[in-house]
Protein backbone atom coordinates (compact mmCIF):
# COMPACT_ATOMS: atom_id res chain seq x y z
CA UNK A 1 0.00 0.00 0.00
CA UNK A 2 1.59 3.45 -0.86
CA UNK A 3 1.32 5.81 1.77
CA UNK A 4 -0.92 8.68 1.65
CA UNK A 5 0.19 12.32 0.61
CA UNK A 6 -1.77 15.28 0.75
CA UNK A 7 0.79 17.21 -1.15
CA UNK A 8 2.50 15.91 -4.39
CA UNK A 9 6.40 14.86 -3.93
CA UNK A 10 9.28 17.36 -5.02
CA UNK A 11 6.91 20.29 -4.71
CA UNK A 12 8.83 23.84 -5.93
CA UNK A 13 6.90 26.95 -4.84
CA UNK A 14 8.57 29.74 -4.30
CA UNK A 15 7.32 30.72 -0.52
CA UNK A 16 9.91 33.34 -0.28
CA UNK A 17 8.58 35.36 -3.29
CA UNK A 18 4.85 34.85 -1.79
CA UNK A 19 6.10 36.05 1.84
CA UNK A 20 4.62 39.68 0.74
CA UNK A 21 1.03 37.61 0.52
CA UNK A 22 1.55 35.87 3.63
CA UNK A 23 2.69 39.69 5.46
CA UNK A 24 -0.54 41.43 3.86
CA UNK A 25 -2.93 38.67 5.61
CA UNK A 26 -1.06 38.68 8.77
CA UNK A 27 -1.26 42.54 8.76
CA UNK A 28 -4.81 42.45 8.17
CA UNK A 29 -5.47 40.26 10.71
CA UNK A 30 -3.37 41.54 13.65
CA UNK A 31 -5.46 45.37 12.78
CA UNK A 32 -8.33 43.57 13.27
CA UNK A 33 -6.90 42.33 16.72
CA UNK A 34 -5.55 45.62 17.90
CA UNK A 35 -8.57 47.55 16.75
CA UNK A 36 -11.02 44.96 18.23
CA UNK A 37 -9.36 45.83 21.72
CA UNK A 38 -10.51 48.81 21.68
CA UNK A 39 -13.89 48.26 20.92
CA UNK A 40 -15.60 45.78 21.43
CA UNK A 41 -12.79 44.70 23.48
CA UNK A 42 -12.45 41.15 24.92
CA UNK A 43 -15.32 39.47 26.59
CA UNK A 44 -14.15 38.55 30.02
CA UNK A 45 -15.66 35.48 32.12
CA UNK A 46 -16.67 35.48 35.15
CA UNK A 47 -12.94 34.36 36.12
CA UNK A 48 -11.80 37.84 35.77
CA UNK A 49 -15.00 40.34 36.02
CA UNK A 50 -15.63 38.40 39.24
CA UNK A 51 -18.69 36.64 40.48
CA UNK A 52 -19.80 33.35 42.64
CA UNK A 53 -17.64 30.23 42.78
CA UNK A 54 -19.54 27.76 44.86
CA UNK A 55 -17.29 24.04 45.39
CA UNK A 56 -20.22 21.85 45.85
CA UNK A 57 -20.47 17.90 46.03
CA UNK A 58 -23.95 15.85 45.43
CA UNK A 59 -24.64 12.14 46.72
CA UNK A 60 -24.80 11.06 43.17
CA UNK A 61 -23.35 11.50 39.51
CA UNK A 62 -24.41 14.81 38.59
CA UNK A 63 -25.82 15.16 35.15
CA UNK A 64 -24.26 18.58 34.17
CA UNK A 65 -26.12 19.86 31.02
CA UNK A 66 -29.70 19.46 33.44
CA UNK A 67 -28.25 21.19 36.17
CA UNK A 68 -27.04 23.84 34.08
CA UNK A 69 -30.49 24.37 32.21
CA UNK A 70 -31.90 24.08 35.77
CA UNK A 71 -29.61 26.93 37.09
CA UNK A 72 -29.75 28.91 34.04
CA UNK A 73 -33.60 29.50 34.75
CA UNK A 74 -33.00 31.17 38.55
CA UNK A 75 -32.27 34.73 36.47
CA UNK A 76 -28.48 35.06 37.97
CA UNK A 77 -27.01 35.65 34.11
CA UNK A 78 -24.46 34.07 33.08
CA UNK A 79 -23.53 30.41 34.96
CA UNK A 80 -20.89 27.81 34.31
CA UNK A 81 -20.15 24.80 35.40
CA UNK A 82 -17.10 22.35 35.57
CA UNK A 83 -16.58 18.83 36.65
CA UNK A 84 -14.16 17.83 38.81
CA UNK A 85 -12.31 15.46 40.77
CA UNK A 86 -14.91 12.83 40.47
CA UNK A 87 -18.58 12.94 38.70
CA UNK A 88 -19.98 14.18 42.23
CA UNK A 89 -18.03 17.09 42.27
CA UNK A 90 -19.05 20.35 40.63
CA UNK A 91 -17.76 23.83 40.61
CA UNK A 92 -20.52 26.32 39.64
CA UNK A 93 -19.42 29.90 38.79
CA UNK A 94 -21.93 32.89 38.73
CA UNK A 95 -21.19 36.35 37.26
CA UNK A 96 -21.36 39.25 39.64
CA UNK A 97 -24.23 40.68 40.81
CA UNK A 98 -25.70 43.75 40.82
CA UNK A 99 -26.22 45.12 44.18
CA UNK A 100 -23.44 44.47 46.60
CA UNK A 101 -22.79 41.77 48.89
CA UNK A 102 -26.12 42.20 49.54
CA UNK A 103 -27.20 40.79 46.25
CA UNK A 104 -24.27 38.10 45.81
CA UNK A 105 -25.57 36.40 48.86
CA UNK A 106 -28.83 36.77 48.07
CA UNK A 107 -27.77 34.71 44.43
CA UNK A 108 -26.32 32.19 46.49
CA UNK A 109 -29.47 31.41 48.37
CA UNK A 110 -31.28 30.88 45.24
CA UNK A 111 -28.15 28.51 44.24
CA UNK A 112 -28.24 26.86 47.19
CA UNK A 113 -32.00 26.24 47.54
CA UNK A 114 -32.51 25.64 43.75
CA UNK A 115 -29.89 22.26 44.19
CA UNK A 116 -31.97 21.26 47.47
CA UNK A 117 -29.92 18.87 50.29
CA UNK A 118 -28.48 16.47 48.18
CA UNK A 119 -25.21 18.62 47.70
CA UNK A 120 -22.69 19.07 50.09
CA UNK A 121 -21.29 22.64 49.48
CA UNK A 122 -17.33 22.39 50.57
CA UNK A 123 -16.56 26.04 49.18
CA UNK A 124 -18.36 29.28 48.46
CA UNK A 125 -16.17 32.16 47.79
CA UNK A 126 -17.39 35.85 46.02
CA UNK A 127 -14.61 37.07 43.56
CA UNK A 128 -14.44 40.52 43.20
CA UNK A 129 -13.52 42.65 40.41
CA UNK A 130 -9.58 43.15 41.93
CA UNK A 131 -9.35 39.19 42.19
CA UNK A 132 -10.41 38.83 38.32
CA UNK A 133 -7.82 41.96 37.54
CA UNK A 134 -5.16 39.92 39.21
CA UNK A 135 -6.13 36.35 37.18
CA UNK A 136 -5.89 38.69 34.33
CA UNK A 137 -2.41 39.98 34.69
CA UNK A 138 -1.03 36.47 35.97
CA UNK A 139 -2.50 34.98 32.80
CA UNK A 140 -1.05 37.80 30.87
CA UNK A 141 2.39 36.93 32.59
CA UNK A 142 2.05 33.35 32.22
CA UNK A 143 1.53 33.67 28.23
CA UNK A 144 4.59 36.26 27.55
CA UNK A 145 6.76 34.20 29.43
CA UNK A 146 5.48 31.03 27.41
CA UNK A 147 6.57 33.21 24.36
CA UNK A 148 9.77 34.25 25.54
CA UNK A 149 11.11 30.77 26.63
CA UNK A 150 10.21 29.15 23.20
CA UNK A 151 12.40 32.11 22.21
CA UNK A 152 14.75 31.54 24.12
CA UNK A 153 15.22 27.48 23.33
CA UNK A 154 15.06 28.07 19.58
CA UNK A 155 18.06 30.83 19.92
CA UNK A 156 19.69 27.97 22.01
CA UNK A 157 19.07 25.58 19.99
CA UNK A 158 19.67 27.33 16.51
CA UNK A 159 20.81 30.58 16.25
CA UNK A 160 19.92 33.68 17.67
CA UNK A 161 18.11 35.31 14.67
CA UNK A 162 15.93 31.74 14.72
CA UNK A 163 14.85 32.99 18.17
CA UNK A 164 13.88 36.60 17.10
CA UNK A 165 12.18 34.72 14.29
CA UNK A 166 10.29 32.24 16.36
CA UNK A 167 9.42 35.13 18.81
CA UNK A 168 7.63 37.05 16.22
CA UNK A 169 5.61 33.88 14.66
CA UNK A 170 4.29 32.38 18.07
CA UNK A 171 3.66 36.18 18.80
CA UNK A 172 1.86 36.15 15.82
CA UNK A 173 -0.50 33.09 16.23
CA UNK A 174 -1.25 34.07 19.51
CA UNK A 175 -2.22 37.28 19.01
CA UNK A 176 -4.42 36.92 16.05
CA UNK A 177 -5.95 34.11 18.04
CA UNK A 178 -6.71 36.42 21.02
CA UNK A 179 -8.89 38.83 17.80
CA UNK A 180 -10.86 35.44 17.34
CA UNK A 181 -12.36 35.57 20.86
CA UNK A 182 -12.95 39.44 19.97
CA UNK A 183 -14.68 39.13 16.56
CA UNK A 184 -16.61 36.61 17.68
CA UNK A 185 -17.05 38.03 21.35
CA UNK A 186 -16.12 34.61 22.84
CA UNK A 187 -16.06 34.73 26.48
CA UNK A 188 -12.26 34.86 27.39
CA UNK A 189 -11.98 32.69 31.03
CA UNK A 190 -8.86 31.05 32.23
CA UNK A 191 -9.94 28.18 30.05
CA UNK A 192 -9.19 30.76 27.02
CA UNK A 193 -5.96 31.39 28.77
CA UNK A 194 -5.08 27.29 28.71
CA UNK A 195 -6.06 27.29 24.85
CA UNK A 196 -3.30 30.44 23.75
CA UNK A 197 -1.06 28.60 26.33
CA UNK A 198 -1.64 25.53 24.11
CA UNK A 199 -1.15 27.24 20.91
CA UNK A 200 2.04 28.32 21.54
CA UNK A 201 3.63 25.38 21.91
CA UNK A 202 2.11 23.47 19.56
CA UNK A 203 2.28 27.06 16.82
CA UNK A 204 6.36 26.31 17.59
CA UNK A 205 6.57 22.54 16.56
CA UNK A 206 6.41 23.23 12.78
CA UNK A 207 8.04 26.08 12.98
CA UNK A 208 10.83 24.67 14.70
CA UNK A 209 10.76 21.37 11.96
CA UNK A 210 10.80 24.39 9.49
CA UNK A 211 14.25 25.67 11.08
CA UNK A 212 15.94 22.26 11.25
CA UNK A 213 15.11 22.01 7.56
CA UNK A 214 17.00 25.04 6.89
CA UNK A 215 19.56 24.61 9.13
CA UNK A 216 20.84 21.03 7.35
CA UNK A 217 20.31 22.31 3.80
CA UNK A 218 22.87 25.76 5.03
CA UNK A 219 25.69 22.88 5.60
CA UNK A 220 24.48 21.25 2.33
CA UNK A 221 24.53 23.82 -0.01
CA UNK A 222 26.54 26.36 1.68
CA UNK A 223 26.69 28.41 -1.60
CA UNK A 224 22.70 28.57 -1.93
CA UNK A 225 21.32 32.11 -0.99
CA UNK A 226 18.96 32.28 2.26
CA UNK A 227 15.83 32.57 0.19
CA UNK A 228 17.33 29.30 -1.83
CA UNK A 229 17.05 27.64 1.26
CA UNK A 230 14.07 28.92 2.59
CA UNK A 231 12.20 27.50 -0.37
CA UNK A 232 13.71 24.02 -0.27
CA UNK A 233 13.18 24.05 3.43
CA UNK A 234 9.46 24.72 3.12
CA UNK A 235 8.70 22.27 0.37
CA UNK A 236 10.60 19.85 1.66
CA UNK A 237 8.30 20.15 5.06
CA UNK A 238 5.03 21.01 3.19
CA UNK A 239 3.75 17.51 3.38
CA UNK A 240 4.51 17.06 7.46
CA UNK A 241 3.33 20.12 8.05
CA UNK A 242 -0.20 19.89 6.27
CA UNK A 243 -0.80 16.32 7.28
CA UNK A 244 0.02 16.72 10.60
CA UNK A 245 -2.03 19.94 10.91
CA UNK A 246 -4.89 18.36 9.23
CA UNK A 247 -4.75 15.26 11.71
CA UNK A 248 -4.84 16.97 15.14
CA UNK A 249 -7.79 19.41 13.01
CA UNK A 250 -9.74 16.23 12.65
CA UNK A 251 -8.93 15.05 16.63
CA UNK A 252 -9.95 18.58 17.66
CA UNK A 253 -13.12 18.60 15.33
CA UNK A 254 -15.40 16.02 17.15
CA UNK A 255 -14.89 17.90 20.46
CA UNK A 256 -15.64 21.86 18.78
CA UNK A 257 -19.01 19.69 17.09
CA UNK A 258 -20.17 17.29 19.79
CA UNK A 259 -18.13 18.85 22.86
CA UNK A 260 -20.62 21.09 24.36
CA UNK A 261 -20.21 24.43 25.64
CA UNK A 262 -17.89 23.75 28.09
CA UNK A 263 -15.08 22.73 25.54
CA UNK A 264 -15.98 25.06 22.44
CA UNK A 265 -14.36 28.50 23.23
CA UNK A 266 -11.22 25.97 24.21
CA UNK A 267 -11.57 23.84 21.05
CA UNK A 268 -12.23 26.54 18.72
CA UNK A 269 -9.42 28.43 19.73
CA UNK A 270 -7.31 25.57 19.00
CA UNK A 271 -8.66 25.08 15.55
CA UNK A 272 -8.52 28.59 14.15
CA UNK A 273 -4.82 28.83 16.20
CA UNK A 274 -3.95 25.67 14.35
CA UNK A 275 -4.92 27.31 11.13
CA UNK A 276 -3.03 30.32 11.78
CA UNK A 277 0.36 28.10 13.21
CA UNK A 278 0.19 26.21 9.93
CA UNK A 279 -0.09 29.28 7.80
CA UNK A 280 2.64 31.10 9.94
CA UNK A 281 5.19 28.43 9.85
CA UNK A 282 4.72 28.11 5.81
CA UNK A 283 4.66 31.79 5.00
CA UNK A 284 5.98 34.06 8.01
CA UNK A 285 8.59 32.56 10.58
CA UNK A 286 11.29 31.55 7.83
CA UNK A 287 10.94 34.67 5.62
CA UNK A 288 11.30 37.12 8.78
CA UNK A 289 14.96 35.75 8.59
CA UNK A 290 15.57 37.59 5.35
CA UNK A 291 15.24 40.76 7.33
CA UNK A 292 17.67 39.89 10.09
CA UNK A 293 21.41 40.08 9.92
CA UNK A 294 23.03 37.38 8.44
CA UNK A 295 22.94 33.84 9.45
CA UNK A 296 26.65 32.40 10.23
CA UNK A 297 27.50 28.90 8.37
CA UNK A 298 30.33 27.42 10.26
CA UNK A 299 32.48 30.33 9.82
CA UNK A 300 30.73 31.99 7.01
CA UNK A 301 27.64 34.46 6.59
CA UNK A 302 24.72 33.32 4.62
CA UNK A 303 24.39 35.19 1.24
CA UNK A 304 22.10 37.80 2.15
CA UNK A 305 22.47 41.36 1.21
CA UNK A 306 19.92 44.51 1.26
CA UNK A 307 18.66 43.94 -2.08
CA UNK A 308 17.77 40.23 -1.55
CA UNK A 309 16.22 41.24 1.55
CA UNK A 310 14.62 43.84 -0.75
CA UNK A 311 13.11 41.21 -3.70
Amino acid sequence: MKPLRLVPDNTAIDFAKWRFFGFGISLILILITVGGLFSPGLNLGIDFRGGILIEARAQQTIDTAALRQQLGGLGLGEVQLQQFGGPNDVLIRVQQQEGGDAAQNEAVQKVRTALGDAYEYRRVELVGPRVGGELMRQGAIATVLAILAIAAYVAFRFEWQFGVAALIATFHDVFVTLGLFIVLQLEFDLTAVAALLTLAGYSINDTVVVFDRMREQMRKHKSADLKTIINMSVNQTLGRTILTSGTTLLAILPLLLFGGSALHNFTLALFWGILVGTFSSIYVAASILLYLPAIRRGGESAKQGPADAAA
